[in-house]
Parts: structure tokens; sequence; C-alpha cells
């Protein structure tokens, strides 16, 4: 009787209203007012080397002024838009790639005996041991036009001169698919070890070979693993900047290089402001509207 009352002062009212606020109060002070004071800025605009306030008080008066000259300049700068579909052209094909190397190594995890998962785990977050900019960093050394690849092809006599790899979309690419692979295997194993084996035997005996199993059984099975991971990948290589920068080139420009020149080299903050709500919206928005069918979804499955 007592853990009954227990459970009923937690799932109360004011429970439930306890677990839900809690998370909400942390995003709306760790993401949305900040969003909102990125957001103001962006609707305000330079005033030498200030940007003018969009709330204003002079001579008895409160004037609320908001400047859109930003976002029209957006529209009409084919920079920003290049800039926009390149940074969504690399942050796809790196979770395209992530997925296929995350994929069958998620699998044999989750498929290893289980005295043998804790050690497949620490090799997957071993490389988190090190500083993020140290193991970028050393990329550059690997692929360098004197570096080791380099060097031992051409002493292995494969090559003839160096080849460049160095500041491409190559050297891009792969140094994002070898910084965020992690964060597609770890949704993945955590999803395909949970799944019923049985369904697979049950398969295989109504005549199913492995390959048609694995396609209609295993694969459904994991979306929602699949699902975390690409988005785990793909949204913070959308905004990335110190892979680009110390990886890529002129040709591999991303929208974060373009938010630090225009915060810190060109000093145009409403500009910079604007560059970074447009991004966030078209990563937000589409999310939304994704889990907004998700849901529904869910909601028809159970009826």
């Amino acid at each position: 009787m007592k853990r009954f009352s227990l459970h009923n002062k937690i799932t109360g009212p004011w429970g439930r209203t306890a677990v839900i606020g809690v998370p909400m109060l942390f995003l709306l002070a760790v993401f949305l007012l900040p969003f909102l004071v990125v957001f103001k800025i962006s609707l305000s605009e330079m005033d030498t080397v200030f940007f003018k306030d969009v709330l204003t008080w002079a001579e008895q008066t409160l004037t609320l002024q908001f400047h859109f000259g930003n976002y029209v300049s957006l529209t009409q700068d084919d920079l920003y838009f290049q800039t926009y579909l390149s940074s969504i052209k690399f942050a796809a094909i790196t979770t395209a790639i992530c997925l296929l190397i995350a994929y069958p190594f998620a699998y044999f995890m989750a498929r290893s005996p289980a005295d043998k998962r804790p050690a497949l785990l620490m090799l997957v977050m071993l490389p988190f041991w090190t500083s993020f900019l140290l193991r970028v960093y050393a990329w550059k050394m690997l692929l360098a036009d004197s570096g080791v690849f380099n060097n031992v092809a051409m002493s292995l006599g494969l090559i003839s001169e160096p080849i460049k790899m160095m500041n491409t979309p190559f050297s891009l690419v792969l140094g994002m698919v070898y910084t965020y692979v992690p964060f597609m295997i770890l949704p993945l194993y955590a999803n395909l070890v949970k799944m019923d084996l049985r369904l697979l035997e049950a398969a295989l005996d109504l005549g199913a070979t492995p390959w048609q199993a694995f396609w209609r059984i295993t694969v459904p099975l994991s979306k929602s693993g699949i699902i975390a991971g690409s988005m785990l990948v793909f949204i913070p290589c959308v905004g990335e900047f110190v892979i680009p920068e110390l990886l890529g080139g002129p040709e591999t420009l991303m929208i974060g290089r373009v938010l630090w020149d225009e915060f810190f080299s060109n000093n145009d903050w409403p500009m910079a402001a604007t560059v970074a709500v447009v991004m966030v919206l078209l990563i937000i928005v589409p999310l939304a509207f994704f889990n907004k069918y998700q849901a529904e979804s869910a909601s028809g499955g159970r009826a």
C-alpha cells in the first residue's frame, strides 16, 4: 500500500508537471532565451562599431524598430545561398557515409558475446579520451603533401609525386566522418542490442533468406536508431567550423566559417545573427515536422 501511495504521488498532476517542467525550463534557459537574443540582434542594424538596439527610450517615448534588411540581403547574395547548400550537402554526405560504416559495426557489436560488448563500446568511445582539436589536427599531418600517407605511398613506389589531399572536399568529409561516426554507432547499437532474435528465427523458418530477413525485419526495427544517429551526425555537421577550417579549403566553404567571418572579421553582428537564425530554422523546422509525422504515425499504429 505504501508503494502504491508513493507511486500515486510521483505520477500525480504535480509529479508529472515537475518531470516535464524541469527539462522544459532547462531548454528555455540554454536554448530559447539565447536564441531570442540572437534573433533580436538580427533585427537590428549596425551603428559604426556597435549595433543599435531594437527597443529604445528617448524623450519619454518607447520606440520598437525592426530592421529586416539583413534578411533581404541574405536572399539577394548568392554567397549565402551557396554556402547553405554546401553545408547541407557535406552534412548529408557525411551522414550517409557514417551510416554505411556504423551499421555493420553496430550490428557486429550487438551480435557479439555479451562479455565482449563492454570492450567494444570502450573502443568506440576511446577517441573521446583525446582532445577533439588534436584529433582533427593530426589529420593535417597525415594528409599533407609531405605527410605520412604521401611519404609512405612514394616510398613504396605507388605514386611518383604527392597527391593533393589537404584542403579538398575529400579531407573535409574524411575528417567529419572520423569525428562523428561514434555518434552514429552508439544509437544503432542501443537499438540493435534490444531486438528480439526470435523474429529472425521465425522469418528463416518461414522460408526467408538471411538477406530478406535483414531487410524486412532488422532494418525496419532499427529505424529509430538510424534516425537518432542521423540527427546526431547531420545537425552538428551543418554548423561545423573547426574541421572545415583545419581540413577544408576555399572550395569547401561552410556556414560555420561564414558566421566566424561575419562576427569577427567583418564585425557585422546583425548579419552574423541573421545567418545563425536562418541556419537554426533550416535544421529545426524540418525536424519539428518530422517529429510531428512520427508522433502521428505512432498514434495511428496504436489505434
